[in-house]
């Protein structure tokens, strides 16, 4: 089970750092591993979070090259993130287990086809080149993140392309970035409430960085068109196999 769950952290930090939707792979693991639903889904986020922060420091140099969009949309990501995660913590396992397919189904069908809105649909007033729509879009996105955190990246993508974003490598990482703080907090929150169960949770962490800081750099040299259609399969069928179980 120890290699099972490594191998998966591995892999799921590697999607999150290319192009999200680690989670589909880590929190259905944990969950196989007879950890309990509210904290699995704790768990998973103390697992990929490290390997969010290898992303976002592989991503430094795109990074830098948004500066003024870190700075507003990170500002929102913390309060949401924050909010998700008091959320979680005050779910009974039984609801969240309920609500886990719908949510599953949410980032899969954004993933699938939020790129295919148009650009620039959040317009408006702007806080700098950041508008309040995108503002108000990554705090519901951070909300959700804290709460669940599956597909949370995925979703940070198609938000990005909305409000006007082009460069996927500098998509990648702010989203990585953003990730780091939405967790950090959450994850913050969950140590608090004691709903981390550490065995399980160390190993993924060691899969994670491994798995993000590698998917980070393949992400510069593989077709974009195949990883996005290698997360579009996966996601939707996590979401199938949790609607069936």
């Amino acid at each position: 089970m120890t290699l099972f769950l490594f191998a998966a952290a591995v892999f799921g930090g590697a999607l999150n750092a290319v192009a999200g939707g680690g989670s589909f792979i880590a929190l259905p693991a944990l969950l196989w591993a007879g950890v309990p639903p509210v904290a699995a889904n704790a768990t998973n986020t103390f697992a990929l979070w490290p390997g969010s922060l290898a992303s976002a420091w592989a991503y430094r140099r795109e990074i830098a090259g948004v500066r003024q969009w870190l700075v507003a949309l990170g500002a929102v990501s913390v309060a949401g993130g924050l909010g998700g995660a008091v959320l979680l913590i005050r779910t009974p396992d039984a609801a969240f287990l309920r609500l886990l397919p719908w949510l599953l189904l949410l980032a899969a069908v954004t993933f699938t086809f939020g790129g295919r809105l148009p650009a620039r649909v959040w317009s408006g007033a702007t806080m700098g080149s950041v508008s309040w729509g995108a503002l108000a879009g990554q705090f519901v996105i951070a909300t959700y993140g804290g709460y669940f955190g599956g597909g949370m990246g995925i979703m940070m993508l198609a938000a990005l392309a909305l409000a006007g974003m082009t460069d996927l490598h500098k998509m990648n990482g702010l989203k990585s970035a953003l990730a780091v703080a939405i967790n950090g907090v959450a994850l913050a929150e969950f140590v608090l409430a004691g709903a981390i169960v550490w065995r399980p949770g160390l190993v993924m962490v060691a899969g994670a960085i491994v798995g993000g800081y590698a998917g980070a750099a393949l992400a510069r040299r593989v077709d974009q068109r195949y990883i996005r259609a290698m997360v579009v399969t996966i996601a939707w069928s996590m979401t199938i196999y949790f609607f069936l179980r």
